[in-house]
């Protein structure tokens, strides 16, 4: 599955005219992956650790029509005190997103995009953390929609010089 080609706006964007949204490749930007004791652990510390994750979404122009989306996750795993592991992955697209409004373009990248890179993602951090010796892990589905649209909520408090919204558990 090497590209993807999607027009929301249905052929449209096949001709060259009219709007277009294609994903030209997707690629690792940045991987880290940290074990401090590897296998010399005790098979104890490792048992059930608490797991803390950030994910976090980022978007450049890289030229005419072209956008990188770069999908960040950072993954700790810890028991006590004592560091399991640390996994770092940005996955990166690229974008052609073309014929669209400013609003338009800003959800394509910061909610579209971010749906399609998230398999890929998904697969890397899995992968990693199970080459270092761990059992799979599997990022949790995560509704991009939904946070673009408190990203646009918490950018309009902040223009309206109010706290932002509060955000549902």
């Amino acid at each position: 599955m090497a590209d993807q080609n999607t027009t929301p706006a249905g052929d449209a964007g096949s001709n060259g005219k009219g709007p277009a949204v294609a994903l030209q490749t997707v690629y690792i930007k940045d991987l880290s992956f940290e074990s401090p004791k590897g296998p010399f652990m005790p098979a104890q510390a490792q048992q059930d650790p608490k797991i803390s994750l950030n994910l976090s979404t980022a978007s450049s122009s890289i030229g005419q029509d072209a956008h990188e989306v770069v999908l960040s996750v950072t993954l700790e795993a810890k028991n006590g005190d004592v560091a399991v592991y640390l996994a770092e992955v940005k996955q990166a697209g690229v974008f052609l997103v073309r014929g669209f409004g400013v609003d338009e373009t800003r959800r394509i990248l910061g909610s579209f995009a971010p749906n399609l890179l998230f398999p890929y993602i998904r697969q890397t951090v899995s992968d990693v953390v199970m080459k270092g010796g761990f059992p799979p892990f599997l990022l949790p589905h995560v509704n991009f929609d939904a946070l673009f649209e408190r990203s646009l909520q918490e950018q309009a408090a902040r223009q309206q010089g109010q706290p932002a919204p509060e955000q549902a558990n």
